[in-house]
């Protein structure tokens, strides 16, 4: 599952997990090394913990807007969901989100990122990077299996 930073893959992921007895995993929990600044870790590193949650787990939802990382899964996907949604909807998601543990010490310090990740998002149609809308639209097409593509949450199809 992928997408612009905000479009709901957390939420989604979380949803189909409790309801279809599956384990989560979000890419942001093994992308970046921890140190300050933030860096991100070798492919090689990833990929590791990518394989290791893969093999331990039979039923999984992987999540993130990585496509370095997405690619990595996709021998091992049975499906895949690209949350495309319009950059105005993912930054009004960005801004009603709840604390997330996982990424800030305190509901204090993500609310003290969020200008710059509204202006992350902003940038997705127009960057190249792994992180791209152009990036995700390449990866959603060059995969064979089963395949939804959601433009808006509570998308059902």
């Amino acid at each position: 599952m992928f997408g612009n930073s905000g479009s709901g893959k957390s939420t989604l992921a979380k949803t189909l997990c409790r309801s279809e007895s599956l384990q989560h995993l979000d890419l942001d929990s093994l992308a970046w090394k921890a140190v300050s600044p933030p860096e991100r870790k070798s492919i090689a590193e990833s990929r590791q913990e990518i394989e290791a949650f893969v093999s331990l787990n039979k039923s999984w939802v992987i999540e993130g807007c990585y496509s370095d990382l997405l690619a990595l899964v996709m021998p091992f996907s049975s499906e895949i969901i690209f949350l495309d949604l319009p950059v105005e909807a993912c930054i009004a998601n960005a801004r009603k989100r709840t604390w997330e543990p996982h990424k800030y010490e305190s509901k204090e310090a993500q609310d003290a990122n969020l200008n710059m990740l509204v202006d992350w998002i902003a940038q997705y149609p127009h960057r190249s990077d792994t992180f791209s809308r152009s990036s995700h639209e390449a990866l959603f097409n060059g995969y064979s299996g089963r395949k939804r593509i959601f433009k808006k949450n509570n998308q059902q199809e």
